[in-house]
């Protein structure tokens, strides 16, 4: 499944959205501008959709294609740009979803949970009324549901992005880690990956996302296709701390990071 090219380092940001995103209002072409001032090999845009609770506000695909080929045809010769798509995916979503992949020649897919039963995070929706037990275990559990029914992805999403919205602190791992190591090995037998979403040094969060533990089980368990994200919305965070979240990589063991095209992964060294 892993396509090696025997390909040196490189700097990617396969985590990038702009104003065909209900959430950001930046231009596609700025971007792309952006990231070959700051020195990226690669970027990656993935715009979101979320079946469920998105209606009007989901990307409008035609056009969003439409501006990734143009970027191409302007900057392909600076740099690479690929066709992603963040799908925000719950189990009763998953046929809309699996619709809208055949229709569009995606390069890279991340598949991401930032609703459950329709409810949001980051409203805090999903989590009133339950024990920090029980919204943290739910959460993986929706995770594991959808990669059992769901396989056109690349990578999963800020994996344990429920930490960000846990007003009752640090929730530990050893309680859900059944839950991850059944999401992960999933994952690993399908032959796709995790990502490191670098929002964490954004939100000043005190772990890598998702943390470092999570990161060592995935490769305890045989996982090696990772891809580096900065979740951008906006110009100034566009690869930021791509080389640093490498480095974090090396030292928990990694030896690759991994780009994508036509949903195939490709391996380069780390930094």
């Amino acid at each position: 499944m892993i396509q090696e090219k025997g390909a040196g380092p490189v700097r990617a940001d396969y985590h990038v959205h702009t104003s065909f995103s209900d959430d950001s209002e930046t231009l596609m072409e700025e971007a792309v501008l952006h990231a070959i001032a700051v020195g990226l090999d690669e970027i990656c845009f993935t715009e979101h959709i979320d079946y469920g609770v998105k209606t009007d506000l989901n990307c409008d695909c035609e056009k969003y294609v439409e501006e990734v080929r143009r970027c191409q045809a302007l900057y392909g010769d600076k740099i690479a740009i690929r066709l992603g798509m963040e799908f925000g995916m719950q189990t009763h979503t998953v046929r809309q979803f699996r619709d809208t992949f055949y229709r569009y020649p995606f390069d890279f897919i991340i598949l991401s949970c930032h609703q459950v039963d329709n409810q949001e995070f980051w409203t805090y929706e999903f989590q009133e009324g339950k024990t920090q037990d029980e919204y943290n275990r739910r959460y993986y559990e929706e995770i594991l549901h959808v990669v059992q029914q769901y396989d056109d992805y690349s990578v999963l999403g800020h994996l344990d992005m429920i930490c960000r919205y846990d007003k009752a602190g640090i929730y530990p791992l050893e309680k859900v880690k059944d839950l991850i190591a059944e999401i992960l090995s999933h994952v690993i037998s399908r032959g796709k990956g995790i990502e490191v979403n670098t929002s964490c040094y954004r939100y000043k969060l005190p772990d890598l996302t998702p943390a470092r533990d999570i990161l060592r089980l995935y490769r305890q368990l045989g996982g090696e296709i990772i891809t580096i994200g900065s979740d951008a919305h906006t110009i100034p965070w566009i690869g930021w701390e791509t080389v640093q979240t490498q480095e974090e990589l090396k030292k928990l063991g990694f030896e690759n990071i991994y780009t994508f095209e036509n949903m195939k992964p490709v391996g380069h060294k780390l930094v």
